[in-house]
């Protein structure tokens, strides 16, 4: 079959128009490759694994790939491929195909990482000691990591801080900004927050406000603690869909220290341009999930990054000098391994909660002990082992009573409240338990319990969430809000840093109805109790990472309705993307240097390729 014939999406149709108009004798598994660079990309993969494609029929028994050495020696002899360093639309690296545009990012990325963690900052370690004791002398576990990755941060240019819900990343980067204050020479440092999302930046300065209040350090260390937060798209300056930001190493944002909350949602892309546009002095602290869904668009730089950790004796003995712990060696075999703490201890789970206990099986890829766990009855675990669409609907019914008897009261603050007592989230937009579906079927429930017309959009108690950007109203995506009943008729309410403020129905952006909503929206949210629904059939959005983001959602319960093959399916199933950044910052096994020195390859800034 020809390509001409092969079921490509429009895109992907366009690259290779292009691509013929470059090379019009270009052969079918070269563009054949490209169109299938642009698909992964779509899928989440940085990068074409050339072995996991080679031979394969990836549209079906129409077309099917040539064998792994043929395949590889067509790219070599085209003119539409290069290597590292040539401008051409396709870059080949060993049995990795890029888009020239991801290839550039990916490169430039682990160049700019290396090169600052290269680069130690001068630290007055006497100073540094004192902080840590004062501000982590509550702190009882030994090793006490959140005192080790404070240590850290502050002694290096790059710091990666992991954990999971409950185990204090936002309390540590507290306490670790104002040891970083303390030092001598940093009393007038520049300190940025952001965060993927409009929701997760207010979020984080929210819980830095609360935090930072009772510290034990002077109000001129609290007064230098930043209390704004900004999405990074408006850090960044980004402009509209263009690839292309305002600021960049030609034009470096204003900051000494920039901290990035929710990491783990941030795609290769935008996490090259961050680190173009920080200032070569600049120091990045990355806080995360390294368990949790990746990023929706490309890459799972996060999960890259904390592979490899560990204190060689150096290190552990620098760390134990300094803070008094006992601190375990491990050869790092990332050249960034001693930059990455993974935060162990959890403050909202404790040592007998069903749910914390569940997150480890499912992290752990333990499908029998999953299910047998969910079998046990623990008070805040429940699972139904055959759902019903009918049945689903009335419990669903029965979780949001609450709030929506609240709702028809009209105090924003109560209605927020009661809102976040229970939610519902799916796996998947569409089908019988997709969020679509299961939120008309609300919505046509509530409008006949309110006796309202069928086609009726707003009601008290409509809950909605933005899909998309408006800096004007201040209103970004992911934001919920909620429809009340006021004295000038429906208005939509939103929490935002100063309060709750009311929006006309007809002036929202792009936005759903939020009672349903996907566990990929959910990133970053608490809620009292979660309703967690996965599809009946075999799917390929379920995944360890799915599933444990879902459940830890959860404070105090969690309700899973699944069939028992399909959570197996989500346990066993590691989401892996194919990417070559962790194999970038790898340390050379051959020599075991450990040397942070950067690749000369890719280490510029020149302007991006057009593919």
């Amino acid at each position: 079959m020809s390509l001409s014939h092969l079921p490509l999406a429009p895109l992907e149709r366009a690259l290779l128009d292009s691509l013929q108009r470059l090379d019009p004798s270009a052969s079918e598994s070269v563009l054949a490759a490209a169109a299938l660079c642009c698909q992964v990309l779509n899928n989440g993969d940085v990068c074409l694994l050339l072995a996991r494609w080679a031979g394969q029929r990836p549209w079906g028994e129409g077309y099917a790939l040539p064998p792994l050495a043929q395949w590889r020696a067509e790219l070599s002899g085209s003119t539409l491929v290069g290597a590292p360093g040539d401008f051409a639309p396709l870059i080949l690296e060993g049995e990795r195909l890029y888009l020239a545009r991801y290839q550039a990012y990916e490169a430039q990325l682990a160049a700019q990482l290396l090169s600052r963690a290269a680069d130690l900052p001068a630290v007055d370690e006497a100073q540094l000691s004192d902080s840590l004791n004062r501000l982590f002398a509550s702190n009882l576990q030994q090793p006490d990591w959140q005192r080790l990755a404070a240590a850290q941060a502050v002694r290096k240019r790059v710091a990666v801080i992991s954990g999971g819900p409950g185990t204090g990343k936002t309390t540590t980067v507290v306490r670790l900004l104002a040891a970083l204050l303390e030092q001598p020479s940093s009393a007038r440092l520049a300190i940025g927050l952001a965060a993927p999302t409009g929701k997760a930046a207010a979020r984080m300065a929210e819980a830095i406000r609360q935090a930072k209040a009772n510290l034990p350090v002077s109000d001129s260390i609290k007064a230098a603690l930043p209390e704004q937060a900004s999405t990074l798209h408006r850090l960044l300056g980004s402009r509209g869909d263009r690839p292309q930001v305002r600021h960049t190493a030609a034009n470096p944002l204003a900051l000494d220290v920039l901290v990035v909350d929710e990491a783990s949602m941030v795609d290769l892309a935008m996490m090259a341009k961050l680190l173009e546009a920080l200032p070569a002095n600049g120091r990045l602290i990355l806080l995360g999930d390294k368990d949790q869904l990746c990023a929706v668009e490309a890459g799972a730089v996060f999960a890259e990054l904390c592979d490899g950790r560990g204190f060689d004796a150096a290190a552990a003995a620098d760390l134990q000098r300094l803070t008094g712990q006992t601190v375990p060696v491990e050869s790092p075999t990332s050249k960034l391994g001693d930059a990455v703490v993974l935060l162990t201890h959890s403050h909202r789970f404790a040592n007998d909660s069903g749910i914390g206990e569940l997150a480890r099986r499912i992290n752990a890829g333990d499908a029998r002990g999953t299910l047998s766990l969910l079998q046990e009855g623990r008070a805040d675990l429940h699972w139904q082992a055959a759902p019903t669409p009918q049945a689903l609907l009335e419990r669903i019914e029965q979780g949001y009573e609450g709030y929506l008897a609240t709702a028809q009261q009209g105090e924003p603050s109560a209605a927020f409240a009661a809102f976040n007592q229970f939610r519902l989230l799916t796996a998947q937009r569409e089908g019988a338990y997709g969020v679509a579906g299961l939120n008309e079927a609300l919505e046509a429930r509530y409008r006949r319990r309110l006796r309202l017309n069928a086609r009726e959009r707003w009601y008290a108690g409509r809950a909605v969430m933005v899909q998309s950007n408006d800096y004007a109203l201040g209103l970004f995506n992911g934001d919920i809000g909620i429809c009340l009943q006021t004295p000038q008729g429906l208005r939509v309410w939103f929490e935002t840093d100063e309060g709750h403020r009311a929006f006309s129905t007809t002036r929202l952006p792009s936005h759903d109805s939020a009672f349903a909503m996907t566990v990929h929206k959910s990133q970053g949210s608490e809620f009292s109790e979660v309703l967690l629904v996965l599809p009946e059939l075999p799917s390929p959005l379920l995944s360890r990472s799915l599933f444990y983001t879902g459940i830890t959602r959860a404070k105090q319960r969690v309700e899973i309705w699944a069939l028992a093959p399909r959570i197996g399916e989500a346990v066993a199933t590691r989401a892996e993307r194919a990417a070559g950044l962790a194999e970038r910052l790898a340390v050379d096994p051959a020599t075991q240097a450990g040397s942070a020195a950067p690749p000369e390859s890719g280490a510029g800034h020149a302007q991006l390729p057009l593919f």
